[in-house]
């Protein structure tokens, strides 16, 4: 069984992390999608928690008829280490064959571990950025709405996220 592995911190998801896993599981029997920063909430540039991405994923995975029995969604913390973090997440995962991946840095620490690393095509990422959806939000531009699968929107809405952020801002 090929197992990979795609790492990203999803705040908030968007329809270009879901294109990207998908392409992902067209490649592997099953994926690990590591939720990095987990003990990072309510920034900036980190709004959500762990629990909340997670969920987010889901639904939106949900959104776009993607079998999620075949990925596993894992919180991760950061490490203020970058080269043993391979070593880190081997130590968290369940082993993982391929790496997925367009971040330099993530691709040279894998690859220095002996992972192959494969790159994502860009799916469309100027639209598809999740700073470019908290800069709309915070702007009170309700295009990001259109930039995530609805659920995902909803969930936002519900969690009173933009409202965070708003708050955020004003503290940072």
């Amino acid at each position: 069984m090929k197992r990979g592995l795609f790492v990203g911190r999803f705040q908030p998801p968007h329809w270009g992390h879901i294109e990207v896993i998908k392409w992902c599981l067209d490649r592997v029997d099953e994926l690990v999608v590591v939720v990095g920063s987990a003990q990072e909430s309510h920034t900036l540039r980190n709004p959500f928690t762990a629990g909340e991405r997670i969920e987010m994923l889901r639904l939106g995975l949900r959104d776009a008829g993607v079998d999620a029995s075949r990925i596993m969604i894992i919180p991760v913390p950061d490490i203020a280490m970058n080269h043993v973090w391979p070593r880190y997440l081997e130590l968290l995962l369940p082993r993982f064959h391929v790496v997925f991946t367009r971040n330099p840095l993530v691709e040279r620490l894998f690859t220095e571990y002996g992972y192959p690393v494969e790159a994502p095509p860009a799916f469309s990422r100027r639209e598809y950025s999740a700073t470019r959806i908290r800069e709309l939000m915070l702007m009170g531009d309700e295009s990001w709405r259109m930039l995530v699968p609805p659920s995902v929107a909803r969930f936002i809405d519900e969690v009173k996220g933009v409202e965070r952020l708003t708050t955020i801002s004003r503290r940072d």
